[in-house]
């Protein structure tokens, strides 16, 4: 909070204490959300609370998220009768995102009926760039892969078969890390205790598939008038895609710059269904994507020696600090942090110059964001935001910090997730 103070002083605003169920772990338990878990996401709770508190203030709201992850903001969307566009760069997570919201007409008998269909005789071979191993017990392995054959010998002729069938690799690809030796927290890692029954894959799937059932079953006799709702997500980069519609919400909850790496976070769900075929496809997409301090030290060099990018006084003050601290340090987990730093906010100045002009009058543009601590320099991501909000003529209506958080470098320095909310004139 100290920190902030200089900043928060220039910009000439306060931060407002308000408590809000930001976490992506509540949506577990949620119709819709829960067909595919993502826990770098936020609750399905908090985007009902935006749409509440602006339902006044627009009739038939156009909802975008240029970060559309697995799919909150679009799914809540579609459950209010608003039409949505989203952006996922992430080909596993626009598939999730876009069977999630674009499969309510799908009939649940039917989808009961095609699952019981998937043969147990025909076995397909796991990715080999992936160490399935170590990953998967041997007898759970084996069923996975008896599984996904069987899933991959389902007819794909018809509307109907096509989206019964994304149901059940929707259904897959959330139960891989229950069968395996990992978790997720949020890095993906090892989980030393863990014990998964080699029937394991066969009992979550249907399970999983009773839930979609039951879901699809709620969702055709309460929200019937829903489904025709119009939701697109859309597989592009956020910086460059140019919308065709105007929106009147943004809502979206863009990367953090806490070293989390999103691909290789879901490499194992984008290799069993076939979104990356090696570790060079992950690259090619990780590189594209705002950027985490996990990726290649060619991409930054290419970086530093740009010279057309975004940067203000804060961001010069605050990488000169960081490359002192490393200087004085001797040893840092990357000597080329300043310019992942810089790049990031690179990054997302290009989303928001972009997302801004489809943004009508009067229009809000909310971000979900945390701040971080790096190299013992505090960066006040949300106010950084703010600012370049303020630059492209966007006024700040308000800054409300959600919850603390902890900097895992230093425990006791306290950071906080906050709301951005910018508002066009």
């Amino acid at each position: 909070d100290i920190d902030s103070k200089p900043y928060l002083k220039e910009l000439g605003i306060e931060i407002v204490e308000k408590h809000q169920p930001i976490q992506f772990t509540s949506n577990f338990g949620e119709r819709v959300h829960r067909w595919a878990p993502y826990i770098q996401g936020f609750s399905a709770a908090f985007v009902q609370s935006i749409i509440e508190r602006y339902k006044g203030d627009y009739k038939s709201p156009i909802i975008l998220d240029p970060f559309a992850g697995c799919g909150t903001v679009l799914v809540q969307s579609k459950l209010n009768e608003y039409k949505s566009v989203g952006t996922e760069l992430n080909p596993l997570l626009q598939f999730i995102a876009d069977t999630k919201v674009n499969s309510w007409d799908v009939d649940p008998e039917y989808l009961r009926n095609f699952f019981s269909s998937i043969p147990r005789n025909l076995r397909i071979t796991a990715p080999e760039f992936l160490k399935s191993e170590k990953q998967f017990n041997k007898g759970v392995l084996r069923n996975l892969e008896f599984l996904k054959g069987g899933i991959d010998s389902l007819p794909s002729e018809t509307e109907k078969q096509i989206k019964a069938k994304n149901l059940i690799l929707l259904a897959f690809s959330s139960i891989l890390i229950d069968c395996s030796n990992l978790k997720r927290t949020p890095c993906l890692g090892y989980w030393k205790n863990k014990k998964v029954l080699d029937s394991a894959p066969w009992m979550l799937m249907k399970e999983k598939i009773r839930d979609i059932y039951n879901d699809l079953t709620i969702i055709q006799q309460t929200f019937k008038k829903n489904i025709s709702i119009k939701s697109e997500v859309i597989l592009a980069n956020a910086m460059e895609c140019r919308h065709q519609n105007n929106f009147d919400l943004m809502i979206t909850s863009p990367p953090y710059m806490n070293g989390l790496d999103y691909v290789m976070n879901y490499k194992i769900e984008m290799g069993w269904l076939g979104f990356t075929k090696g570790h060079k496809e992950a690259k090619t997409i990780k590189d594209e994507m705002v950027v985490c301090d996990n990726v290649s030290k060619g991409l930054i060099r290419n970086f530093a020696k740009s010279n057309s990018r975004y940067t203000n006084d804060w961001l010069d003050d605050i990488a000169n600090k960081i490359q002192r601290n490393i200087i004085r340090r001797g040893n840092y987990r990357r000597v080329d942090m300043p310019f992942i730093v810089a790049k990031y906010f690179d990054d997302l100045y290009k989303v928001m110059k972009i997302v801004v002009a489809p943004l009508n009058p009067g229009g809000r543009f909310l971000l979900v964001i945390g701040d971080s601590l790096i190299a013992d320099v505090y960066i006040p991501t949300d106010l950084i935001l703010a600012r370049i909000g303020q630059e492209l003529d966007l006024e700040i209506e308000s800054i409300e910090k959600a919850r603390n958080r902890r900097s895992g470098q230093i425990r006791n320095y306290r950071l906080r997730e906050t709301v951005l909310t910018l508002k066009k004139g």
